[in-house]
């Protein structure tokens, strides 16, 4: 079910700096991680790299790319209580807000979402003041134009700086952007029943068959990406639907073109015991 936005835990934070565009910077970090996949006891966001939670590490980033930048933490409600402890056991005073996460990431990001209204309200009054021929303004039209907000995993820790401010800096121009990387691994599909029909001979062997196909024609995402503030309210209105896997997916849906930008292969998402390895790599060099 998705949280009421009256549940969401406000901290009190200084207006964002504006960007080069007039508008305000947001950052909407999701983090619902269980940890069934790390096998620990503690959610992945939570788990110590360098001697502190992988998601004070991940706020960290957005902050140094872009200093001033409104901070919206989405996590599960019952990992809320928690996650003030731990940022008083490690004195984490980054100003940030938390919101209420979702049944399912869409339901969280939305969640996230509907956070802004009470995030910046002077501009908000600013807003309301310059559009009085809006009985009942959405949120997207109170916000100046245009502010930008980037979504992003929480467990995500090592996204540039660089691939930050790009991502900002495309999106201020394009509406919808996606840093990815390259496919440097051979790539295999598998078939289908109907395809297996196209392709007889290649339909051997318990897993029925599979086929290589172009490498250079795939791109691998990740996080963050980055949105005019109205156009991602908008793609935000929409039904769920499990067709919708990331950000990008939701405002495509609404016909909306997605520009790709150069991310960092070091922008690993945390998820296995493996990946836990390589952060503390990462992190000491």
């Amino acid at each position: 079910m998705e949280a009421n936005s009256s549940l969401q835990s406000k901290v009190t934070t200084p207006l964002p700096r504006e960007g080069g565009g007039g508008g305000a910077s947001f950052c909407i970090v999701v983090a619902g991680g269980k940890g069934l996949r790390m096998g620990a006891d503690l959610p992945k966001q939570f788990l110590p790299i360098g001697g502190r939670p992988v998601l004070m590490h991940t706020l960290e980033a957005f902050e140094r790319a872009i200093p001033g930048i409104r901070l919206i933490l989405v996590l599960p409600k019952d990992q809320q209580a928690f996650w003030r402890d731990l940022c008083r056991q490690h004195h984490f005073t980054l100003p940030h807000t938390i919101a209420d996460g979702g049944a399912t990431r869409f339901h969280s990001v939305k969640n996230g979402l509907r956070s802004l209204s009470s995030a910046q309200p002077s501009a908000l009054r600013s807003a309301q003041r310059d559009a009085p021929h809006l009985e009942n303004p959405h949120p997207s039209s109170l916000i100046p134009h245009p502010s930008l907000v980037a979504v992003h995993d929480g467990v995500r820790p090592f996204v540039s700086e660089v691939v930050i401010r790009r991502t900002f800096d495309a999106a201020r121009q394009h509406g919808a952007v996606v840093p990815v990387i390259p496919v440097v691994e051979t790539v295999r599909q598998l078939l289908s029943p109907s395809s297996r029909q196209l392709h007889p001979s290649l339909t051997g062997g318990e897993g029925g068959g599979s086929i290589t196909v172009d490498r250079s024609l795939y791109r691998l995402v990740q996080t963050p990406q980055t949105f005019q503030l109205p156009l991602l309210f908008r793609a935000y209105e929409q039904p769920y639907t499990e067709a919708f896997t990331d950000d990008a997916s939701v405002v495509e849906a609404l016909g909306h073109p997605i520009t790709l930008v150069e991310g960092n292969r070091e922008n690993i998402k945390i998820t296995t015991p493996f990946d836990l390895t390589i952060a503390e790599a990462l992190l000491s060099k």
